[in-house]
């Protein structure tokens, strides 16, 4: 790939004399992809929680961000060497100090500078300046101290040891403790750690931990601190730091780790558009490298997944809360780095030999029992239909298998089968409460509670995923039988519009559509309410207009998901579904079942809604400020829906390999694939007005549906969208043109399947 060119002398001069009349904006000083980057962006969380503003390699396993509440905390309350997960914690806790107070004090800081691949800030008090650069598996501290007068603070706060190793040398382990009930124990995070200068090391014990007191012996202003992570041994720590950051040269790791960054965002290269939305883009691409992560070591790895330590050639990656990632972030890096998430895939399938079940949420402890569904059958299904197959696809299978007939779909639940799945096997759907009923599964869990319909869309969904791989290795009994599993979803449709239904099969009375009812808001929905809920059909849309009443009825419940007043304050809605955030109507974009929604409109005829819509929600909820990400980021899983969206096409239906239009954001797209192919995104006459599209040419031929294959741009192609600013209303209207989505359509081949 080609490094940004020098500035020349002219261009140099000029930029010169615009500097000095102060009228040339920042941005214009980047000099590649990752200078437009802020991971600071969405760092105030809209309801709950924000964004972290995470210093790593992409996908590496050492990843840093100082911890407190969210941007606005103007306190630090310590960095941490790496996390366990993003949201699930911290390990060795550091802090500098400048001696005056023995404590582990929260300090106030300014002057804070944040990059992917460098950190900087200064502390009000004491004047210090702590830096940060990462590799893969280790980190590089440099503070200065004004004063002199050293101290750097080390603990480990969930049990293990610290010590010292040698004159200037620190090692020691960490505990982190699985929460898992089919992944339960313990594993061990370890450290080894060098400092530039001679130090004199005190150990204290804590509550469940150890504190290091690290002081320099002479008076030194500056002290750099390097160390190695390690989930296999303290050895092992010692000789990922020998390999990765050999010398001290703290200057040297940073700009190598920012050209990391530049080579991984610029396979996405964009022109035109605002300074502003690059900055979104670019940081949204960034996020979408903050997981899985690789947690390989010299060609093996420790898995939680039966506390072992493995030999294996290929990379182990861990970190994956699917529920969330499967609908985007994978879609995108299965474009952009298919050998990479063969790699991914084929960690889940290690999971499975190791630990008896598929994981849901594969974290560095294990199986993370989160959310609803078997959300890794849509996953596998995707990779695989786009052509990806480095993978034990039988074994995948057969774990994806055992989920769906064997396990619960109980949400927040792994394990075996309870009362409730067995009625789910036999009658199509899970049962519901009623809102003054109480639970009488012990199984279910107390806050998260039945979410009957979102379970059963769930469960159709990715058994519809599962039975097109069955299919594929030729298992008919299976196909057969997942398939018609996947009709399952239509069993909690009632008058054209979701509705529980309870174990006697009537209908729940005076079910309220916007407010879902029962104990807690989560007895039928999850996290979002019925009117999101009517549109989680991603397998057979055409199914669920016919249950609407048809496509003229879907379009016009379409419009009135985006329109239709909450009927009550934001107040008491958020008090019940503070994850439904970023409101318009009815509508979520804070939250990712909703993040297909607006392409829905491709399927029914009126296409330029959905480049209006798209256009609306990108420039309405996701800017360059504090504020600018409308929910719950989930590592990616909605940065990606803003990287496809800003380029033009999203995937709707995960596990059929194609992509739907939207409304591209820049002039000009090009897209570096792995296979050394690009794709070139050309958009004519494209302006803030000028959002919709008035005609296609797909690799030099005229296109006259709103929807692309995947086969047509991967090895390499071009599309040149004509915009303008009044709708094309006779663009992709014919029904024989709309992208494919019914049970009955082979999702490869487009071709309606006969034998079921």
């Amino acid at each position: 790939m080609k490094k940004c060119c020098p500035i020349n002398k002219t261009a140099k001069r000029t930029l010169i004399c615009l500097l000095a009349l102060g009228i040339f904006p920042q941005i214009a000083l980047a000099q590649g992809q990752v200078d437009y980057v802020d991971p600071t962006m969405g760092g105030v969380g809209y309801l709950l929680e924000p964004t972290r503003p995470t210093v790593s390699l992409p996908n590496c396993m050492v990843r840093m961000y100082p911890v407190r509440r969210d941007q606005l905390d103007d306190q630090i309350h310590s960095f941490p060497l790496t996390i366990i997960s993003y949201r699930l914690g911290e390990l060795f806790w550091l802090m500098p100090s400048d001696g005056t107070s023995n404590g582990w004090n929260p300090q106030a800081y300014d002057q804070e500078v944040t990059t992917p691949y460098y950190y900087s800030t200064r502390f009000d008090n004491s004047l210090i300046q702590t830096e940060f650069t990462p590799t893969a598996r280790c980190g590089y501290f440099r503070f200065t101290f004004p004063s002199g007068k050293g101290v750097v603070l080390l603990a480990n706060r969930q049990g293990g040891e610290l010590s010292s190793d040698g004159d200037n040398a620190v090692s020691g382990d960490e505990n982190i403790v699985s929460s898992s009930s089919v992944t339960p124990g313990v594993m061990h995070a370890y450290v080894y750690g060098e400092f530039s200068s001679p130090v004199r090391i005190q150990s204290s014990k804590l509550d469940n931990g150890t504190r290091l007191t690290i002081s320099t012996h002479a008076h030194r202003k500056v002290l750099q601190f390097r160390y190695g992570i390690s989930f296999i041994s303290v050895a092992q720590a010692k000789k990922n730091l020998q390999e990765e950051i050999p010398a001290w040269n703290f200057d040297k790791i940073k700009d190598a780790a920012r050209d990391r960054w530049n080579e991984v965002l610029g396979q996405i290269q964009v022109e035109g558009g605002t300074p502003e939305q690059k900055r979104v883009f670019y940081t949204s691409l960034y996020r979408c490298y903050e997981r899985m992560v690789c947690i390989s070591e010299d060609g093996q790895y420790y898995s939680a997944f039966d506390h072992q330590v493995h030999q294996d050639t290929r990379p182990f990656y861990v970190d994956n809360w699917l529920w969330d990632t499967y609908r985007a972030l994978e879609p995108l890096q299965t474009l952009l780095n298919p050998k990479m998430e063969a790699d991914k895939v084929q960690s889940y399938v290690r999971m499975y030999e190791q630990s008896g079940w598929m994981p849901e949420f594969a974290v560095l402890w294990g199986n993370h029992e989160c959310m609803t569904g078997n959300p890794a059958a849509a996953w596998m299904a995707d990779v695989w239909a786009k052509g990806i197959t480095n993978f034990d696809l039988a074994t995948a299978y057969a774990g994806l298998k055992k989920n769906s007939l064997e396990g619960t779909w109980l949400p927040w639940r792994r394990g075996p089968k309870s009362s409730l799945d067995k009625f789910l096997d036999e009658h199509g759907y899970m049962p519901a409460l009623h809102p003054d009923e109480s639970e009488s599964v012990a199984r279910v869990h107390p806050f998260e509670r039945r979410q009957a319909i979102s379970v059963t869309e769930a469960q159709s969904y990715d058994d519809w995923c599962t039975a097109q791989l069955a299919r594929d290795l030729g298992k008919k009994p299976d196909y057969q039988l997942f398939l018609k599993r996947a009709a399952d979803y239509k069993n909690v449709f009632h008058d054209g519009h979701v509705w529980p239904k309870d174990a006697e099969g009537h209908w729940i009375d005076g079910y309220d559509r916007g407010w879902s009812g029962g104990q807690g808001g989560r007895n039928y929905t999850t996290e979002n309410n019925g009117y999101t809920y009517d549109w989680d059909v991603q397998h057979d849309l055409q199914g669920l207009f016919q249950l609407m009443g048809g496509r003229t009825q879907a379009e016009a419940n379409l419009d009135e998901l985006f329109r239709r007043s909450l009927g009550r304050s934001k107040f008491e809605f958020w008090a019940k579904f503070p994850d439904a955030s970023g409101l318009v109507g009815q509508f979520s974009m804070g939250n990712e079942p909703s993040l297909h929604i607006p392409y829905i409109y491709n399927y029914l005829g009126a296409p330029w809604k959905t480049q209006k819509c798209v256009r609306m929600l990108l420039r309405s909820f996701f800017t360059d400020t504090l504020f600018g990400m409308p929910g719950d980021e989930d590592g990616g899983g909605m940065s990606a829906f803003v990287v496809f969206s800003m380029i033009g096409f999203y995937p709707v239906t995960p596990g059929v390999p194609i992509y739907d239009l939207g409304s591209p954001i820049f002039d000009r797209i090009t897209i570096h694939l792995q296979n050394g192919k690009t794709i070139r995104i050309i958009c004519r006459d494209n302006s803030p007005d000028d959002k919709y599209i008035q005609s296609i040419r797909l690799n030099g031929k005229p296109l006259h549906q709103v929807w692309f294959r995947q086969a047509d741009l991967v090895n390499g192609g071009e599309l040149v969208l004509q915009m303008g600013n009044t709708p094309n209303k006779d663009l992709g209207v014919d029904p024989a043109t709309f992208p494919p989505s019914a049970m009955s359509v082979h999702p490869t081949t487009y071709e309606t399947v006969s034998d079921r």
